[in-house]
């Protein structure tokens, strides 16, 4: 049986193989560890956080589709400070490369959450630009690559010592742009996708299902779309001459799925909505990647994309 290096490093950070938990839906890590090995992924992408404390959103946050889950929680969390005292020591403990994940409602708390995360033993800021702008009419940041760029040069500046991985929306209109202006503005790495503009409606109710009337749709329905999105991005970037590495994930549930981003030239994959219906799922993604190497006589994960 050949030697197989399951490892990646992406933007300078070190993963002992390449499977991430999603942003919101991994807690902080020690949520799982009853359930899974959690030592045994590459890393871990907090929950959403913001400067200040939020409670969330009010009414339905979880909704379930035929092919996925739509989700409005508000990006609930107890702040960056209640985070860097009482959830980060536990989470460096356990093992994978802690990747904080940051949002904001405007350029200045992005700013100062970055600056206080950049001060912390986090391996890397993941800026999710999918959050209202409430200085621009609530528009996210990431629809625009003028306003993208503004916070992730913000956000730069302010945690100069951290790799900076930029989460992007897959809907804005233009996203190759906004991942461009994205790296000129300082991004050593893209994330891709966030979740997808959706609506869902109570028909005995006779209205929306969720008070925000619009959630985000992830799960299996997306994973085509978002592989797409992945290499084309890929493709894009390397036109621009900016290519920088790219995390992909969208509906990732198994193995097969996780090797088609590879494929499709994603550096890692982050699994999301799988976890909660299959907690050991990033445990078999990794075992089964492992399995496939091996079967194909592959020694190093980049050798799984496709040239």
């Amino acid at each position: 049986m050949n030697n197989i290096d399951m490892s990646v490093t992406i933007s300078g950070v070190h993963l002992k193989n390449p499977v991430i938990a999603a942003s919101g839906t991994f807690g902080y890590g020690s949520e799982y560890e009853g359930l899974i090995d959690v030592s045994r992924l590459g890393g871990i992408c907090t929950k959403g956080l913001t400067l200040n404390p939020r409670p969330g959103n009010n009414g339905m946050r979880l909704h379930e589709t035929p092919a996925g889950l739509m989700n409005s929680i508000g990006l609930e969390n107890p702040g960056i400070a209640a985070f860097i005292e009482k959830e980060l020591p536990r989470l460096r403990s356990l093992g994978p490369a802690v990747i904080a994940n940051l949002s904001g409602s405007t350029i200045e708390e992005y700013a100062e959450g970055a600056r206080l995360l950049g001060e912390t033993s986090i391996d890397m800021l993941e800026l999710n630009i999918s959050c209202p702008n409430v200085k621009a009419g609530g528009m996210a940041f990431g629809l625009d690559s003028e306003a993208a760029a503004a916070v992730t040069e913000k956000v730069r500046k302010a945690c100069a010592n951290k790799p900076l991985m930029v989460k992007l929306s897959p809907n804005a209109p233009d996203i190759a742009s906004v991942a461009a202006a994205c790296v000129d503005a300082g991004a050593d790495a893209l994330s891709l996708v966030n979740t997808f503009k959706a609506m869902a409606i109570d028909i005995y109710l006779k209205k929306p299902v969720f008070e925000n009337v619009s959630a985000g749709l992830s799960g299996p329905a997306i994973r085509p779309i978002a592989l797409r999105m992945v290499w084309e991005l890929w493709e894009a970037l390397r036109q621009y001459g900016k290519v920088v590495p790219i995390v992909g994930m969208g509906g990732i549930a198994n193995t097969e799925d996780a090797l088609e981003f590879l494929m499709a030239r994603a550096a890692a994959v982050q699994i999301g909505s799988a976890t909660f219906a299959h907690p050991a799922a990033m445990i078999e993604i990794i075992d089964g990647i492992g399995n496939y190497m091996r079967r194909e006589k592959l020694s190093k994960i980049d050798e799984l994309s496709i040239r």
